[in-house]
């Protein structure tokens, strides 16, 4: 009887096994475009460029055709990562610390890794860099790209892993997909479930791309046009198509990677954009683009697939958008859904199986500061309280709010309750002072971008994210910060500058409180400026230099709010130095 007792307990355990497979969590891929507009796409329809690898998502997935996001770039990851309007996390904007949600906000990475999966994060973070808004300080175990809004140079460039720099590797996005691929094999040979997350940069500018994707539309005759085809800038507009091509290529490059694995059946892959389109071109006639409260503005393409698991080819017409993400990935993965703070999206799970009979009429808000427009599945109410009829007038084109005056009233009412609920107290205009030390962290960084100038100081682009300080030439002019030492203690401070040999020796000194550091500049280091080289376009943003650190040495910071100072001594030369980044190591 031994054997036949054996032989059974290995069936058991077998099915058991089998069983535990079936059951065990889907993994999860999450792509996030970058100023790809809804018409950026094959499959809705611009003949102008070749998506395969993206529309081949949409064969083999459910495909939403009325889904939106926020009208730029930070708002939208933040609907994403925490599924809260934007608005009520505390993000209202895309820079000098608007970009921030509020350091108690929770995100979906922070509940997948609660799960047990290994999470990664590849890309334009855009919602932090100091602790606790860093990606590793919300949720995310390994992260490779940039925490800023856009980034100035896409070869090579300095970039952050898990809050040290380094040197990237190659053209921006398929470096990033490259990192992401090795996360994801990574983890298959471990065993272990992943959410990997990758928001890359492009198309936003500046615009480069390598010649293999320019070449394709350098010369290319457009057949498909915006609705205004004056307002095009045509290399801009080629540069955009190029640019989405490749990230296309890059997201082929992930599937195949999944294929490869074996594993494609055992992930949820999604794809979506932040914005509308970052200039003019086809957009399937609807009005505005990225900044735009209108329907091209917040309207993204979006699908997802779950091969075997969710229907192939099915089409959402219903309105949905980037808030419903957290709930949908948690209900279809079957994890466990902590809400420390109420969230406003819902699971997009019965629409996506087809089992929901009856779904109700929702609105969806899109904002930005305190414009605030509404969509329902029939109607958008416009940030002045026009009114129009989506499905008879997708273009915008005729106001029917005196034609339906009860719709009209409703929905206004409908906008006035949300601002209530968004802001109880009014629009907030309080500023937050950025943390250094929050919650223990060893590494605060802070950047040019979040620093006030003064004096004759001049920032390099009017467009802060990427920027650095230059024409500092007086001690007279200075750089703050209004930051609040979460802990005190002793700190090493560390500078990124650039300075010529002819003007090397200036002292400079970091103040905050009663705690003062001095330090000299000793080694030149004049680098010239990159990036134009290598533009399709104009471009509005900064150029960029390789920044070179600087020890500064060790200041005693007291716990406590006011202002950093960093502001020259003595000046031997014509300046004190091309200023980029203070990082405070926390060294005790």
């Amino acid at each position: 009887m031994k054997p036949i007792l054996t032989l059974g307990l290995l069936v058991c355990l077998l099915t058991g096994n089998l069983l535990a497979n079936d059951q065990k969590h889907p993994n999860i891929v999450v792509f996030l475009a970058d100023d790809q507009g809804w018409g950026d796409v094959s499959h809705n329809g611009n003949t102008n460029l070749h998506t395969p690898n993206i529309d081949s998502l949409v064969k083999e997935g459910v495909r939403f055709n009325h889904f939106y996001v926020g009208t730029v770039c930070a708002p939208t990851r933040a609907a994403f990562l925490t599924g809260r309007y934007h608005a009520r996390t505390g993000t209202t904007g895309v820079s000098k610390g608007e970009e921030r949600f509020n350091s108690d906000e929770f995100t979906v990475a922070q509940a997948f890794k609660a799960a047990g999966y290994a999470t990664g994060a590849f890309g334009k973070w855009h919602n932090g860099t100091q602790y606790p808004n860093h990606p590793n300080a919300k949720g995310f175990d390994e992260y490779y790209g940039f925490t800023s809004g856009h980034w100035g140079h896409y070869f090579s460039p300095m970039l952050d892993h898990n809050g040290t720099f380094v040197k990237g590797e190659g053209y921006i996005t398929d470096d990033l997909t490259s990192k992401a691929i090795a996360f994801i094999d990574q983890q298959v040979k471990r065993n272990k479930p992943f959410f990997t997350y990758l928001p890359y940069c492009t198309p936003h500018s500046p615009m480069q791309v390598p010649d293999e994707y320019w070449d394709r539309f350098s010369d290319k005759k457009l057949k498909m046009h915006h609705r205004d085809p004056e307002k095009e800038q045509s290399d801009h507009l080629r540069a955009a198509l190029a640019m989405c091509e490749n990230v296309d290529w890059n997201v082929g490059r992930v599937l195949k990677k999944l294929n490869e694995l074996g594993i494609e059946d055992e992930t949820i892959v999604l794809y979506f954009s932040d914005n509308g389109p970052n200039g003019f071109r086809w957009n399937g006639d609807m009005k505005g683009k990225k900044g735009s409260l209108d329907e091209g503005g917040v309207r993204s393409p979006f699908v997802i697939r779950w091969t075997g698991h969710i229907p192939a080819g099915r089409q959402v017409n219903q309105v949905a958008g980037a808030i419903d993400l957290l709930p949908t990935l948690t209900d279809l993965a079957g994890i466990k859904r902590p809400e420390p703070k109420p969230i406003d999206g819902v699971s997009l799970k019965p629409l996506i199986m087809g089992d929901a009979k009856s779904w109700p009429d929702r609105l969806i808000f899109s904002s930005l500061r305190q414009r605030v427009s509404v969509r329902t599945d029939q109607y958008r109410l416009s940030e002045k309280g026009q009114l129009y009829d989506m499905t008879q007038d997708p273009g915008q084109r005729k106001d029917i709010a005196g034609e339906r005056p009860e719709v009209t009233q409703k929905l206004k009412q409908a906008v006035k309750d949300w601002k209530s609920s968004v802001w109880p107290h009014g629009y907030p205009n309080e500023s937050r002072p950025f943390l250094i030390g929050y919650g223990g962290a060893k590494s605060t960084q802070l950047p040019a971008r979040d620093a006030i100038s003064h004096g004759e100081i001049k920032r390099s682009s009017r467009h802060p994210n990427c920027s650095f300080f230059y024409n500092w030439t007086s001690p007279q002019d200075s750089i703050t910060w209004d930051a609040e030492v979460d802990q005190a203690g002793t700190y090493e401070a560390i500078i990124y500058y650039t300075c010529p040999a002819d003007d090397v020796g200036s002292t400079v000194e970091l103040s905050f409180k009663d705690s003062r550091l001095t330090g000299k500049i000793t080694e030149a280091h004049d680098p010239p400026l990159v990036g134009a080289e290598q533009d399709r376009a104009q471009r509005s943003e900064s150029l960029v230099k390789d920044f070179q650190p600087l020890v500064l040495g060790n200041i005693q910071l007291p716990k406590g709010t006011g202002e950093l100072t960093l502001r020259a001594i003595e000046i031997p030369g014509k300046q004190v130095m091309d200023f980029r980044l203070l990082i405070l190591n926390r060294i005790d």
